[in-house]
C-alpha cells in the first residue's frame, strides 16, 4: 500500500513538471501576441474569397473560358500560293523583312480616304507627303484647273466595300503594291453659282479605284507614296 502511493506521488510530481515545462515554452494566450516571423516555405497559398462587396470579376478558369473569336482573315487568304501575285509579295518581304501585307493593306485604306478628301479639298499640304511626284504633278494641276474655273467638289466618304491586293512586286529596289479599292462615296461638282455640273448631290455611289503605292526598301524612309492611279468601272 505505501509502495503504491509513493508511485502515485511520483507520477503526480513528474505530470506537474511537464506541465509546467510546457507552459513556460508556450505561454498563456492573451489575444496580444506578436505573429510569428514570415517564412515563405510554411505560407499556404489559397485564393482568396472576395468579400461580397468587391468589385472584383473572377477570371473564368481554363475549362469555362470562351471560345476565342475567329481571327480575321489575311489578305493572302485569297492569293493563289505560287501565283504571280504570291511571289510578288515574297519578294517584297525578302528585301524588307518588315513588310506586312495586312499592315499594308491597313494603311493603304487610311491614305485611299485621306487622299481621296484632300483632292477634293484641294488641300495640296495633305497632299504632298502622300504621293510621287509624277502623281503629285497630276493632282496639283487638276486642283489648279478647277480653282481657275471657280469650281468647288461636294464630299463625303461613305466607306470602303471592298479593299483587295491585285498586284505586287520589285523593281530594283523598288517594291510596288497594286491596290483595288470598292467604295462608297458622294461626290457632286459645282460651278461657281453653286450648280452642280459633275455627280449627283446626296447620291451615293461605288467607285472603284486601283492605286499603287511605291517604297525604296533600301531607305529608312517606312512611308509608301501613291505613285499611279485608275479608276474601274
Amino acid at each position: 500500500m505505501t509502495g503504491t502511493v509513493l508511485e502515485l506521488v511520483i507520477l503526480a510530481a513528474f505530470a506537474a513538471f511537464v506541465f509546467f515545462r510546457l507552459f513556460s515554452v508556450l505561454g498563456k494566450r492573451t489575444g496580444n501576441e506578436q505573429p510569428p516571423p514570415y517564412d515563405p516555405r510554411h505560407v499556404e497559398t489559397r485564393r482568396a474569397a472576395p468579400a461580397k462587396d468587391d468589385n472584383v470579376v473572377p477570371l473564368p478558369r481554363s475549362r469555362e473560358m470562351p471560345p476565342r473569336p475567329a481571327v480575321r482573315d489575311s489578305v493572302m487568304a485569297n492569293v493563289a500560293p505560287g501565283s504571280a501575285l504570291a511571289l510578288g509579295v515574297e519578294q517584297i518581304r525578302e528585301a524588307d523583312r518588315n513588310f506586312d501585307p495586312d499592315g499594308f493593306v491597313s494603311g493603304a485604306k487610311v491614305a485611299h480616304e485621306m487622299i481621296a478628301r484632300a483632292y477634293a479639298d484641294g488641300d495640296r499640304k495633305a497632299l504632298k507627303p502622300l504621293l510621287g511626284d509624277e502623281v503629285y504633278a497630276s493632282f496639283d494641276a487638276a486642283i489648279a484647273e478647277r480653282e481657275k474655273a471657280g469650281l468647288k467638289i461636294d464630299f463625303s466618304f461613305v466607306g470602303l466595300k471592298k479593299t483587295s491586293l491585285d498586284e505586287a512586286g520589285l523593281r530594283g529596289r523598288i517594291a510596288e503594291v497594286t491596290v483595288r479599292f470598292v467604295s462608297e462615296l458622294i461626290s457632286a461638282t459645282r460651278d461657281a453659282a453653286g450648280a452642280v455640273i459633275e455627280g449627283a448631290a446626296g447620291v451615293v455611289r461605288e467607285v472603284t479605284d486601283v492605286w499603287t503605292f511605291a517604297r525604296d526598301t533600301r531607305s529608312g524612309d517606312p512611308n509608301w507614296k501613291l505613285v499611279a492611279t485608275a479608276a474601274s468601272t
